[in-house]
């Protein structure tokens, strides 16, 4: 009933968006009087924002068409190299451009898109020859395809890891973002301990909820608030005939969109309200730079039951990593495995989501892996989202990523 109920909303709010949208453009019209006194400028103000607010997002895109390499502008192109049934393994070609480090950047399965990264992968393009994890929205994996759940996150990241190794240096380097740093960390750790020809060079965390008990947040204290059986009873949903995964249980896209939404309230307030005024301004480029960071923050997806219910049991709950008792497939996940992948950990200092020392945790947790190849970077002033996304990660976040990877290449 959940998904149907919103499901209904949603029609409702796309009509009511076009209608909106539609009416906005009727009072801007150079033709309609009305454009130039009165109250119609700030009426289709209003009607732009809610109509904004109100659409209906679906996948957005990358959009990135070119990079500049030492001065010199170079085309940028999608292929994709490995698909799955719940994600594929995209490469940006650097076109003409030969050699560099590799780089997989595992994007969160947590809600969105991996475009989220868009910023990510745009920084790292000169520098790197960037893979990214491609995630697929759990309600367009029909039934016939499986479950997806924690286990399979690292044989996932383990294959591509390989397939990367196939094409040139055997071992890529790795970034993981946020709710990765989990399964990343372990694929790391199980291949560490086979001694897999395609292990990482190095493995960057940002923002990673290794140990939760550190500083625990909002976040965290809601998953360990309330029993396990709260979540699977409260916020997993059957997916609608209308979409191929029909019947699929999920985790929606919608209600993480909610709880982030509800968690910054006052400042997404804030936020639609300055827009208005730039469009009644007429400072369309500043009410732009909201749209395009809220078509983004507002696009989601579903993530299976199974995969979030694990993730709360074992990252949140149990706290299973730090303690040692985490499997995969029955096999203990043993961090003091890891002698030989150099890892950087890196925390914003204002990071709402994953508490100061969360990530730092795994640094402590790989024993046997000598000081040398070991990096802690904690950004003052950055934000959860900071840490991978704008100006901040630009210019003081990736050239420490670059200079470890330098550092590290071979």
């Amino acid at each position: 009933m959940l998904y149907n109920a919103y499901e209904m909303q949603r029609s409702m709010l796309a009509g009511a968006s076009a209608l909106a949208n539609f009416s906005a453009g009727l009072l801007n019209n150079p033709a309609n009087p009305f454009a130039y006194f009165g109250g119609g400028p700030v009426l289709a103000s209003a009607l732009e924002v809610f109509a904004h607010a109100a659409a209906p997002r679906g996948k957005p895109e990358f959009g990135l068409t070119h990079t500049e390499i030492d001065g010199r502008q170079v085309a940028v192109r999608e292929e994709i190299v490995a698909r799955k049934p719940f994600g594929q393994l995209k490469h940006f070609v650097r076109e003409g451009v030969e050699g560099g480090p590799k780089l997989l950047i595992v994007a969160p399965m947590s809600g969105h898109y991996a475009t989220l990264l868009r910023g990510t992968v745009e920084r790292m393009l000169p520098v790197a020859d960037v893979y990214i994890t491609d995630w697929r929205d759990a309600k367009l994996v029909p039934l016939s395809d499986g479950r997806f759940d924690l286990d399979d996150y690292i044989d996932y990241v383990t294959d591509w890891l390989a397939t990367i190794g196939a094409e040139g240096d055997a071992r890529a380097h790795m970034l993981a973002v946020c709710q990765p740093s989990v399964p990343c960390y372990a694929a790391v750790a199980l291949m560490s301990a086979d001694q897999h020809p395609n292990r990482p060079r190095t493995l960057t965390m940002m923002g990673g909820p290794i140990d939760t008990r550190e500083a625990p947040t909002a976040v965290n204290t809601l998953a360990t608030e309330r029993p396990h059986a709260w979540f699977e009873q409260n916020v997993v949903a059957t997916v609608p005939m209308l979409y191929p995964g029909a019947g699929r249980r999920v985790y929606p896209g919608f209600l993480q969109l909610a709880g982030f939404m509800t968690m910054n309230l006052g400042n997404h307030l804030v936020s639609h309200w300055e827009m208005f005024k730039h469009l009644v301004q007429g400072d369309d480029e500043s009410a732009d730079a909201t749209r395009g960071f809220y078509d983004e923050y507002r696009a989601v997806c579903d993530m299976t039951a199974e995969f979030y219910l694990q993730t709360v049991d074992l990252v949140f709950q149990t706290h299973a990593l730090p303690k040692g008792t985490m499997t995969h497939r029955g096999r203990r996940v043993d961090p003091g495995a890891i002698t030989d992948v150099a890892l950087l950990a890196i925390e914003g200092e204002r990071d709402d989501i994953s508490g100061l020392g969360q990530t730092r945790a795994a640094l402590t947790l790989a024993t046997h892996l000598p000081e040398d190849k070991k990096r802690y970077l904690m950004a003052p002033d950055v934000g959860h989202y900071g840490i991978f996304n704008g100006s901040k990660w630009r210019s003081r976040i990736a050239p420490v990523l670059e200079e470890w990877i330098a550092t590290h290449g071979s």
